[in-house]
């Protein structure tokens, strides 16, 4: 097999080391359904050793189901800088470090903005952007002593439009995209690497309501040009090549995934 030279590193891999995460110890918000959980069963398929956290109890189901060995749970509700920082060194100590952070974790809230409830807005804007921040913080503090890592952010379709009835989500969510940035400005030349998915219309239950409205539902499929919903499934490839060495000169990206949606 041809052999690709890594440059600055003086390596070479082939293309299957290149996205090969084994022995890799990752850490995922959120994985006890939707998004997260993809990810989880994607880095692990790929060699990974996992901790899932959410404030679900069916998170150590979901762990157990991908492997009880090497795929772990955490249950916390990552509300606030000091329960973020107590989980992520509870997955630190578990997996006896961390190269690899995917923050999936989120909530939903939808009225029209003129009714929008304060304590709604600042629960969306805590758990989808204030506690994205702080596992970053926490898990790139490990990272950059180490001189290495990746971190996966997910933000939403909504970091390039302001959609309807979800001002709280829209503000989270560009937020997202722009400390995703910021944090690889800083932190490239460390050996950190920050990156952000922007997943347009994926079934899960943040968007049920969506799916049930069947003529929603038809507004949005005819917005989309591949003509579905998306999975977490189809986010987990990107998930893979973003952890990987394989994405080794790629920091700094908030890159969608939405069935051709952004060029409709």
């Amino acid at each position: 097999m041809r052999r690709t030279p890594i440059y600055g590193k003086g390596l070479e891999m082939t293309a299957e080391q290149r996205f090969s995460l084994e022995g890799k110890k990752a850490i995922i918000t959120g994985g006890a359904r939707g998004i997260g959980n993809g990810a989880a069963r994607g880095l692990y398929d790929c060699g990974a050793e996992v901790v899932l956290i959410d404030k679900l109890e069916k998170v150590k189901e979901a762990a157990a189901a991908i492997d009880p060995v090497r795929a772990h749970a955490i249950v916390a509700d990552l509300h606030g800088k000091d329960a973020v920082h107590a989980a992520c060194r509870e997955a630190v100590e578990i997996l006896g470090g961390v190269d690899i952070l995917v923050n999936c974790a989120g909530v939903q809230f939808r009225t029209v903005a003129k009714d929008f409830p304060v304590e709604q807005w600042e629960d969306v804007l805590s758990v989808n952007l204030s506690t994205t921040f702080y596992m970053c913080q926490e898990a790139g503090a490990y990272m950059l002593e180490q001189g290495s890592g990746s971190i996966i952010n997910i933000a939403s379709m909504l970091a390039y439009f302001g959609g309807h009835w979800i001002p709280a989500y829209a503000a989270s969510k560009g937020g997202v995209a722009q400390v995703t940035k910021s944090l690889s400005n800083e932190w490239a030349g460390q050996g950190v690497r920050v990156n952000a998915i922007a997943p347009g219309y994926i079934a899960t239950d943040l968007n049920t309501s969506q799916r049930e409205n069947k003529e929603e539902e038809r507004w949005i499929l005819n917005r989309v040009p591949l003509g579905r919903w998306g999975t977490p499934e189809d986010l987990q490839g990107l998930i893979i090549f973003l952890a990987s060495q394989a994405s080794a000169f790629i920091t700094g990206a908030v890159i969608p995934i939405d069935g051709g949606y952004l060029a409709r």
